[in-house]
């Protein structure tokens, strides 16, 4: 895990009314997946309904459907869905949340 003092900011410090993208690739990110759910988990609850949020997360913790997408379908009222979108050109991958 990171320490605080390495811990990346949350992706947004405000709520979304249309589709955005959120950043969770970052070297703080690598070294800590539950950071990762964290801030998807916060990001999501930050995106307004009708909407999408693509969270855009680090190679570094592999395929999100292994670690990511059980706690966002856990998280996520029925309504909601999570989909597995494509790898990025920097490695990445992205999963983009519909509200």
């Amino acid at each position: 895990m990171t320490t605080p003092a390495t811990d990346p900011e949350p992706p947004t410090d405000r709520d979304h009314d249309t589709s955005w993208s959120a950043n969770l690739e970052t070297p703080g990110y690598a070294e800590d997946p539950d950071l990762v759910v964290d801030h998807a988990l916060e990001a999501v609850r930050r995106t307004a309904t009708g909407t999408h949020v693509n969270l855009v997360t680090h190679e570094a913790h592999g395929h999100p459907e292994s670690y990511l997408h059980p706690a966002l379908e856990a998280a996520l009222d029925e309504d909601a869905s999570v989909e597995f979108v494509d790898r990025c050109g920097c490695g990445g991958y992205v999963t983009r949340v519909r509200r």
